[in-house]
């Protein structure tokens, strides 16, 4: 059963410089880099909101907004 609210993945294509590191560390291959190296979402249901891309972006273009079912179940 897929969440009502699936995690959002937002990504601001003018701050990406195309390092991939983003692409490199996603567990669920869920970025990839585009024919115009920019990171961009391919596979946004596999997310499991580790907040890994955003995390090690040197850019800081990248950001993980959770659902707030996942919210939910990590609180309790």
């Amino acid at each position: 059963m897929k969440p009502k609210h699936p995690t959002v993945i937002c990504i601001n294509t003018d701050w990406c410089k195309g390092c991939g590191i983003c692409a490199a560390f996603c567990p669920k291959q869920v970025l990839v880099m585009n024919q115009r190296d920019k990171a961009e979402v391919v596979a946004a249901e596999n997310c499991i909101a580790c907040k890994q891309c955003e995390q090690r972006c040197p850019d800081l273009a990248i950001q993980v907004i959770k659902s707030p079912a996942k919210e939910e179940k990590e609180a309790s």
